[in-house]
């Protein structure tokens, strides 16, 4: 049995798109992104009240990089993994949590766009500065694109990624990254990509958030 907890457009959303590669069975109980998820009986499975969750027989694991790395070894047919002896698997290992440096700084730009509902509460020097801070992680990706995916060939290093660069969107614009978006083209192109999209509204209401002028 596999059950993955999931918000649209969070990070859950590597995991979704995972699983849709990975061509398995699975079950996906969806939750909107509000307290939900700091009550019972999600509280229990996963008490900081985040995404992802996933339940795999016996296991519970509540962090997206490990949630890719169980996957892909216990899944290895799939080619989406690296196993230890790969002349890749440091590389692979290290896209898969260089995901997460990206996302940091799109979490943060999120809660100063979209979590904060006053503007008073709201800060554009935060917003300027981690739109650069954001943007520095998408010229690492692209200074590292030298073929059609991040490694030899498609992986889960390139879902990782994918799916924080398809969040940063939402707050730096790729056309100054054209090796990025290339790649990141090639990605929106496959079905279990498409499949992992949100169904309806989700947690960004605009395709793009600018950040504020700090006023003098």
């Amino acid at each position: 049995m596999i059950r993955l907890h999931h918000c649209p457009q969070t990070r859950s959303m590597r995991s979704l798109w995972l699983l849709q590669e990975l061509d398995v069975a699975f079950e996906v109980i969806e939750y909107p992104f509000d307290k939900t998820l700091r009550e019972e009986p999600y509280r229990s499975l996963n008490p900081t009240g985040r995404v992802p969750t996933l339940e795999i027989d016996d296991v519970v694991l509540t962090e997206s990089g490990a949630i890719a790395e169980y996957l892909c070894d216990r899944f290895p047919q799939a080619g989406l993994g690296r196993d230890p002896s790969h002349a890749e698997r440091a590389y692979w290992l290290n896209w898969i949590h260089f995901a997460e440096t990206i996302s940091q700084h799109t979490a943060a730009l999120t809660q100063q766009h979209v979590a904060l509902y006053e503007d008073h509460m709201r800060s554009p020097i935060v917003m300027q500065l981690e739109a650069k801070r954001l943007a520095k992680t998408l010229r690492t990706v692209e200074q590292s694109l030298g073929g059609e995916f991040l490694l030899s060939d498609f992986s889960a290093a390139d879902i990782g990624v994918g799916q924080a660069v398809y969040m940063a969107q939402h707050f730096v614009r790729l056309d100054g990254f054209p090796q990025l978006a290339g790649w990141f083209a090639r990605l929106e192109a496959r079905p279990a990509y498409r499949r992992a999209l949100p169904d309806g509204p989700g947690l960004y209401a605009k395709s793009y958030y600018p950040p504020w002028e700090i006023k003098a």
